[in-house]
C-alpha cells in the first residue's frame, strides 16, 4: 500500500514539472512548421539628478561649495569685475560644473537666495552683483544659470530634445560685479548673512 501511494505521487509530480517550468514549446510531426514565443519586459525607474558644484553622476553628495571673493582695497567699487579665490567651486576659481538630467519630460530648474548678502552689521550687497557666466561642458545645449535675485526665486524651463530625456550640463564661473562702493565687513559666510542659494529641479 506505502508503495502504491509513493509510485501515484513520483507519477503526479513529474507530470506538473513541465507546466511549472512555464515555458513554450511545439512538436510538430509530418509537415510544417514549429514555433515558440517569448515575452520580454523591462522596469526603468523615474530619475532626476541635479549637481551643482562637488559631485558625480548618479549618486548623492553632500558637500556644499562654497564661491568667496576678496576685494582689494584700490579697486573697491571701481566696476572692475572681482575673480572668486582660487579655492571657490569645484573646478576652481570660481567654476562649478552643473548638471540637471531627467527622464520624465520638461525640467522646471529654480535658483532662490533668502535675501541679500548680509555683514552682520546692517549693510547688504545685492545678488544681482553676482556675475554668472555659462560655458559648454558636454551637453550639445549647456546648462543655463537661473539669474541671482534678493529674496526671490527665477526660473528656468528645461524641455526635453526628444521624447521626454532632458540632459544638461555646463560649467558656470561666478564673479563679484564691485560695481559700489559698500562698507567693510564680511558679506555672507558658510549658511549665514543669506549666503546659501538653493538650485531645485522639478520634474512631473
Amino acid at each position: 500500500m506505502r508503495l502504491f501511494t509513493k509510485t501515484l505521487l513520483a507519477t503526479a509530480a513529474l507530470a506538473a514539472m513541465p507546466m511549472a517550468a512555464n515555458a513554450e514549446s511545439q512538436f510538430v510531426s509530418g509537415t510544417g512548421n514549429a514555433s515558440a514565443h517569448l515575452d520580454f519586459q523591462v522596469t526603468v525607474p523615474r530619475i532626476l539628478f541635479l549637481q551643482v558644484g562637488t559631485g558625480a553622476d548618479g549618486t548623492t553628495n553632500p558637500a556644499i561649495d562654497q564661491i568667496s571673493f576678496l576685494v582689494p582695497a584700490a579697486s573697491l567699487g571701481n566696476g572692475t569685475a572681482v575673480a572668486a579665490t582660487a579655492a571657490s567651486g569645484d573646478v576652481g576659481n570660481g567654476t562649478v560644473t552643473a548638471k540637471v538630467m531627467g527622464n520624465n519630460g520638461t525640467i522646471t530648474f529654480t535658483s532662490t537666495t533668502p535675501g541679500a548678502l548680509g555683514n552682520g552689521a546692517g549693510d547688504s550687497i545685492s545678488y544681482s552683483q553676482i556675475n554668472t557666466t555659462v560655458a559648454p561642458l558636454t551637453s550639445a545645449t549647456p546648462l543655463g544659470h537661473p539669474a541671482l535675485a534678493d529674496g526671490a526665486t527665477t526660473t528656468l524651463t528645461l524641455a526635453p530634445a526628444s521624447g521626454k530625456l532632458v540632459q544638461r550640463d555646463a560649467q558656470w564661473t561666478y564673479a563679484y560685479a564691485n560695481s559700489a562702493v559698500v562698507a567693510p565687513g564680511t558679506y555672507g559666510g558658510v549658511n549665514t548673512n543669506n549666503s546659501r542659494v538653493t538650485y531645485t529641479a522639478a520634474m512631473p
